[in-house]
């Protein structure tokens, strides 16, 4: 419950700073550069040569893949029929596709499941989330927005990405026996460091402004988001025979909110941002519910 007590209050407190503090300007950049460039680096050097991979490890990533490519199927079949635009149906496959699974997937299973469970979300995360939003993210908003995907730019922004590179560090490492206790030392304290500073980001960032006609589509798509994909990751899970944290592991990231990234892509490429920016502020709250008690549903080990 006090780690739970902890996710609120940093997400609380970026709320309060961002509407009456008067941050400086460049406050958000700075800190994602930090969460992204150094402390999620640091996190995954640590995590990942103490994770004992096996064959149950499929689920956490598979089950990434089911949450975007559902939500593609999903809305690009529904879209059409309701009257939705292009820019629309592109959106909701971004923000519904990609969830939250770093920012908020890390600290909420930390908080939920100790280190065991944070090491299997970083195996969601960076071997699930983090490719499609790279590949399939980038495809489907050039899809729909009418341009063109360069193969060797989406390549090159996964090999050059910071906690993809500390992956495959790790990895190594692992094979090796691990890091030395020094360096463990060093990227433990580093890697601590994003629970806080990503809500308190996320809290920043914080928007929800719901226009006309807008409430079928931000219904479908947290539907979607935090009820219909996790509860097909669980049947799946149930059906190959996986259980405990992994199938728990698994399922709530893939119920996590709508990922940041998602929206500020939608954004980029003129992908109905208003709708997106009102699913992903929704999404963030509801999920602090949902996620709670999906967990208590689930297996604890």
């Amino acid at each position: 419950m006090s780690a739970l007590l902890l996710l609120f209050a940093c997400l609380v407190l970026g709320m309060v700073v961002a509407r009456w503090a008067k941050p400086p300007a460049g406050a958000v950049p700075g800190i994602n550069w930090w969460v992204i460039n150094v402390a999620l680096p640091a996190l995954v050097l640590d995590l990942i040569p103490r994770v004992k991979f096996d064959a149950q490890l499929w689920l956490p990533v598979a089950a990434m893949f089911i949450v975007f490519g559902g939500a593609w199927l999903l809305f690009g079949l529904l879209g059409p029929r309701l009257g939705w635009s292009r820019g629309r149906i592109g959106a909701l496959t971004l923000v519904c596709g990609l969830g939250n699974t770093s920012f908020m997937g890390y600290p909420m299973i930390q908080a939920l499941h100790g280190q065991a469970g944070l090491s299997l979300a970083v195996v969601a995360d960076q071997l699930g989330t983090f490719p499609l939003l790279a590949s399939g993210g980038v495809m489907v908003a050039s899809i729909y927005a009418g341009r063109s995907a360069s193969a060797g730019v989406i390549v090159r922004r996964i090999l050059t990405f910071p906690a993809f590179v500390a992956l495959i560090a790790g990895i190594v490492a692992g094979v090796l026996g691990g890091w030395p206790t020094a360096l463990h030392d060093v990227f433990a304290p580093l890697g601590a460091t994003l629970t806080p500073l990503a809500l308190f980001s996320v809290g920043m960032q914080f928007r929800f402004q719901l226009g006309r006609g807008q409430a079928d589509a931000l219904a479908l798509g947290l539907g979607w988001k935090l009820l219909l994909a996790p509860l097909l990751c669980w049947l799946l899970a149930r059906a190959s025979g996986v259980g405990g944290l992994v199938m728990t592991v698994s399922v709530l990231q893939a119920a996590m909110a709508p990922m940041i990234s998602a929206a500020i892509l939608a954004d980029e490429y003129e992908l109905d941002p208003q709708i997106a920016n009102a699913v992903l502020g929704a999404g963030i709250v509801l999920s602090l519910l949902t996620i709670p008690l999906g967990n208590a549903l689930l297996p604890a080990n």
